[in-house]
């Protein structure tokens, strides 16, 4: 069974620093069908935003409004990924998503149950709130 767990989520000053991470389990990064890596977040009344993506091939995207600020990284040997974020600012407060996935996409809503059936798999997500 692919479960995929997020940690580090907590409430943190504007210009501080969190880390996230996933830990997964039950399948192994690289698989052919789950092919890409992923950190999406969404704040209430809001969609589905892509923050950061690693492919098989060890590219990974940013969302503009994250690049200099987040470093997403991958640690085969924990099957985990992470995510730090740096100088974090209030639009940053959201649930965050982690998700493997057997196709880069785009969603309307973030979480459980999104995707392709069998093939998308998501954590429960982590809250990070971000206050001035």
């Amino acid at each position: 069974e692919v479960q995929l767990v997020e940690f580090g989520g907590d409430s943190v000053q504007a210009g501080g620093s969190l880390r996230l991470s996933c830990k997964a389990s039950g399948f192994t990064f690289g698989e052919p069908d789950l092919s890409v890596m992923a950190w999406y977040r969404q704040a209430p009344g809001n969609k589905c935003e892509l923050v950061s993506q690693i492919d098989t091939d060890g590219s990974i995207y940013y969302e503009d409004a994250v690049k200099g600020r987040f470093t997403m990284s991958l640690d085969n040997a924990e099957n985990t990924i992470h995510l730090q974020m740096d100088n974090l600012k209030p639009e940053d407060t959201a649930v965050y998503y982690c998700a493997a996935l057997h196709e880069k996409a785009l969603f309307s809503d973030c979480g459980p149950g999104t995707g392709q059936s069998g093939f998308d798999y998501w954590g429960k997500g982590a809250s990070v709130t971000v206050s001035t």
